[in-house]
């Protein structure tokens, strides 16, 4: 017999094998694969797994919407963009070092609720479509797009939506119970998705960190108060 992967390992190969084989997406839209389009955010994503799932817990998982340019977009890890990629989790990054507002407020939280060990020890981020879109603008640049902006992305991804999912629980998560990042559309389809599939006994849904950050800076620590509560309430059961 083999030894069993550690939740790293699983993690690891997850994101090695992602690649978009669904329907046609509509025009002007483009799949964006970190892990394809870098070597070095492979070698990023993979020391960071290392370093914080080495090991065989089973975790909570929470859902992002799908990656951001600036952030896993760039790293391969969802809310951890190349500032807290090397000033918080101690990983070097090459090349200029991105900002993303939902990962600051992630990384406060983080800390506020006991460190980096002691966060990513009891809970696994990941997005509901893991690659990201983006979109091509009258200017020839790219601005990101979500998988439930329009609905017929929504519907040449959903097959590739449901079996991401299915991945990401044999990961090695826990099924009575996931939290959801983003209380409108994320919130709705994810739903969705679990009343069709049954994936989870319960979703719960926190502000996304990129709208209280927007919209809601000034009331932060209510948000990170929030976000605390309901997680260690979670483990506690």
């Amino acid at each position: 017999m083999g030894t069993i992967k550690t939740f790293a390992e699983k993690v690891n190969a997850f994101n090695r094998q992602l690649e978009y084989n669904g329907r046609k997406l509509p025009p002007g839209i483009r799949i964006m694969n970190p892990f394809k389009e870098s070597r070095q955010t492979l070698a990023i994503s993979e020391s960071f797994y290392n370093k914080y799932y080495h090991d065989h817990a089973t975790r909570v998982i929470i859902f992002g919407i799908n990656p951001g340019r600036f952030g896993a977009g760039v790293t391969g890890i969802p809310f951890t963009d190349p500032k807290r990629l090397v000033s918080e989790c101690k990983i070097p990054f090459e090349g200029k070092p991105t900002h993303e507002p939902s990962s600051v407020f992630v990384y406060e939280m983080i800390h506020a609720f006991g460190g980096l060990e002691s966060f990513y020890g009891k809970f696994y981020i990941n997005s509901v479509f893991p690659l990201g879109f983006t979109q091509a603008k009258d200017n020839g640049k790219e601005k990101n797009y979500n998988y439930y902006d329009s609905k017929e992305l929504l519907l040449a991804v959903k097959d590739s939506i449901i079996d991401n999912i299915r991945k990401q629980i044999a990961i090695g998560v826990r099924t009575d119970i996931c939290f959801c990042f983003g209380t409108g559309k994320n919130e709705k389809y994810l739903n969705e998705f679990n009343d069709e599939y049954l994936f989870f006994k319960k979703i719960i849904a926190l502000e996304h960190p990129r709208f209280i950050m927007q919209y809601r800076a000034a009331k932060k620590q209510f948000y990170i108060d929030k976000y605390i509560t309901h997680f260690k309430n979670v483990l506690a059961h």
